[in-house]
């Protein structure tokens, strides 16, 4: 239900269904605390954080029935600290983000839910400075005891979000594999957008590594299903010596 009535592209209408799904009696109470968490997630993403914030203040403080089993109710406390790390980390305030999160996987853990997890995790290894490989390698152990092409699929993000971590480190050859492991995951799991993504991180971290010709046909492969692409055009300008990268 929450993958159908989300369109990250557009958070505002997504905000609506959700609104109208939380406020919806004919939902188990479980249900519509869910919903009020993908609320908050849609107001957060709008830079609303305060009333985010709130929206998830009033589900812990809303009494969960006495007869929700506690993997429903593990469930919605997870989704509160990822939602609620999520806000965080996207005001600045990471430092307090960090407990949230691992709040968030102890949590998922207890719900029995790999993709809550797993989403906990990623967001660890990005805002947990220092500690990015340790969490995307317990998000690998969770990732290896899966067959939920669902929960495979944060496979992408993982790889790709490790990649980034390593290059900016002045790794570029380890992060060259992980930008590989991405698009792996990527054809086998992930979206177009997804895809598309995953293929021209490998690029760009060609260009790092002076591997320009292979990273030079690469975006031009990308150019070709999507001209538009102001990264994909910024990378082809830098790889051709017309004009700065937007990175530059």
């Amino acid at each position: 239900m929450i993958d159908r009535l989300w369109d990250f592209s557009d958070p505002a209408a997504s905000e609506e269904r959700f609104r109208e799904a939380a406020d919806d009696d004919t939902h188990p109470a479980h249900v519509r605390a869910v919903m009020a968490t993908q609320l908050a997630r849609a107001l957060g993403i709008q830079g609303r954080g305060a009333q985010a914030l709130a929206v998830l203040d009033g589900v812990v403080s809303a009494d969960s029935p006495s007869g929700d089993p506690e993997r429903d109710v593990a469930e919605v406390r997870a989704r509160v600290a990822i939602e609620r790390g999520r806000i965080l980390a996207a005001t600045d305030r990471r430092a307090e983000a960090v407990p949230e999160l691992t709040r968030g996987v102890r949590e998922a853990a207890l719900a029995a839910s790999p993709f809550l997890v797993l989403d906990a995790l990623h967001m660890l290894a990005l805002n947990d400075a220092g500690h990015e490989e340790e969490w995307a390698a317990e998000g690998f152990d969770v990732l290896d005891g899966s067959r939920d092409p669902r929960v495979l699929r944060w496979g992408v993000a993982l790889h790709n979000n490790l990649g980034w971590t390593m290059h900016d480190s002045g790794r570029a050859e380890a992060a060259l594999t992980q930008f590989e492991e991405a698009v792996e995951a990527a054809d086998r799991y992930g979206t177009a957008e997804q895809q598309h993504v995953a293929r021209w991180s490998v690029a760009r971290c060609l260009r790092t590594l002076g591997r320009t010709d292979e990273a030079l046909e690469l975006q031009r492969e990308l150019a070709r299903a999507r001209p538009d692409d102001p990264y994909v055009q910024a990378e082809l300008a830098a790889l051709t010596g017309e004009e700065p990268t937007i990175e530059a």
